[in-house]
């Protein structure tokens, strides 16, 4: 199984459509068995999905994350789980060990968890979050 975090220093990214990084996770068994970080090389929004399908990832955990995204992950058969926030390796852990928390619902106009209480509008990702 391959699992894929938006990264950054070691967190999870909370938008997904401006990730710089993804840790890219290979786990067997329940076990983490190789991790390493990839560039995004200046893909955004859909083409990320895309990235990340030619990279065989079965799963992604990140934070905010808009509709559009979400579609292009399920169309890639990628399994989502958004609204997640804090270290990188812990949450892949949590997802292996079946405790991860997640929210199913995640919107991009959501992005409360991470405490700064703004909307993906405000933020310039230049699209309508709505």
């Amino acid at each position: 199984m391959k699992i894929a975090v938006t990264h950054e220093n070691g967190q999870i990214f909370q938008h997904f459509g401006h990730t710089e990084q993804f840790k890219i996770y290979t786990a067997e068994n329940g076990k983490i068995i190789n991790s390493k970080v990839i560039d995004t090389n200046g893909s955004g929004h859909g083409a990320l999905a895309g990235l990340l399908s030619s990279l065989c990832v079965d799963a992604l955990i990140c934070g905010g994350i808009g509709g559009g995204a979400q579609t292009a992950l399920s169309e890639a058969g990628i399994k989502l789980y958004g609204g997640v926030s804090g270290d990188c390796d812990a949450a892949v852990e949590a997802l292996l060990g079946g405790t991860l928390g997640f929210n199913p619902n995640v919107k991009c106009d959501h992005h409360d968890h991470h405490g700064e209480g703004h909307t993906c509008g405000n933020r310039g990702c230049g699209h309508n979050c709505h």
